[in-house]
């Protein structure tokens, strides 16, 4: 849990209260719950809206929302840097959606969210070269075991599956991971407001979007209620809040170990889709499961122990 305390920077004396130490733990756990159900809201969606003008509707919504927040706010509008916001954009939002979205179409929304979230596995493949993010000592072992939960409710080895949802999800993953890095090597290099680059970035990737859903034919969208709700929910909540929150966490904390911390997501995912849509467990999956789970308490009890330690000195040059 140490690194959600990292969070904490950003607020003044936040440090010395208890209840604003678990604010962002629980605001990670929030967002993990909220984006493990979407998927099941995403399922339900696509029997209303075809998958291209859905994935449009959605970024167009939550560009808007994002657009408003910040108007409200008085933050910067200004689109500080183009040419890196856009390949976010193309890669995280485009990329993404598109894959993600028909992915879903072929697939389970609770196998499908856990093969877009290989992400990691990518993620830690490009960090290390390009960004410099080494995983060290023991929080090798959180890794391999979060990882290793991950492969076991994929079954890479079961080639009686769909392989074309298969290779949706994985190339939905690829999209997020490379986002990510890019998302890193941005804010190393540049400041730029957290807000305003989510905003940006959700418009500029809307855009690719609502031309594919315009070019491609598709049946019309049934606007009813149960549709708008979803599509509100999903807009507001999901994409604009979520967006932010993950580029929020991510700008305090390696690539690698953020994208590990959401693992959460596709656990929620799998039981609602048992729970709400009816997809059957497998003991594979179940194993997997609490390996996620293990793997990633793993990780935070490392973090706040390696927390702990840089403190120390910190602490006796005070009292000193």
């Amino acid at each position: 849990m140490a690194y959600y305390c990292r969070i904490l920077n950003a607020f003044p004396h936040a440090a010395s209260h208890p209840l604003p130490q678990l604010a962002p733990s629980c605001a990670l756990m929030i967002l993990s719950v909220i984006w493990g159900y979407t998927w099941i809201l995403a399922k339900q969606a696509l029997g209303y809206s075809p998958p291209f003008a859905f994935a449009a509707e959605r970024c167009v919504g939550g560009a808007l929302a994002l657009f408003l927040v910040l108007r409200i706010m008085g933050r910067p509008l200004r689109l500080a840097a183009p040419g890196p916001t856009l390949a976010i954009a193309l890669t995280q939002v485009t990329g993404f959606m598109v894959f993600q979205t028909w992915a879903l179409v072929e697939g389970g929304a609770g196998r499908t969210a856990v093969l877009i979230f290989t992400m990691p596995i990518w993620t830690l493949l490009m960090a290390w070269p390009i960004l410099g993010e080494r995983i060290r000592g023991s929080q090798w072992l959180a890794a391999l075991t979060t990882l290793t939960g991950l492969l076991l409710i994929i079954e890479p080895w079961d080639l009686h599956t769909n392989l074309f949802s298969k290779f949706l999800g994985v190339m939905a993953a690829l999209c997020w991971a490379v986002g990510t890095i890019l998302i890193k090597r941005l804010r190393s290099s540049k400041s730029v407001d957290l807000f305003s680059l989510t905003a940006w970035q959700m418009a500029l990737g809307a855009i690719p979007l609502v031309l594919l859903a315009v070019v491609v034919e598709e049946h019309p969208t049934d606007w009813t209620m149960h549709y708008i709700g979803i599509l509100i929910f999903m807009s507001i909540v999901s994409t604009a809040l979520g967006w932010w929150l993950w580029i929020y966490t991510l700008d305090r904390v390696p690539a690698w170990e953020a994208s590990l911390s959401v693992l959460g997501t596709p656990v929620v995912a799998i039981i609602s889709s048992r729970l709400v849509l009816g997809e059957a467990f497998k003991p594979l999956e179940m194993t997997g499961i609490i390996l996620i789970g293990t793997g990633l308490l793993l990780l935070s009890m490392i973090n706040w122990a390696l927390g702990r330690r840089k403190q120390q000195p910190v602490n006796s040059i005070n009292s000193a």
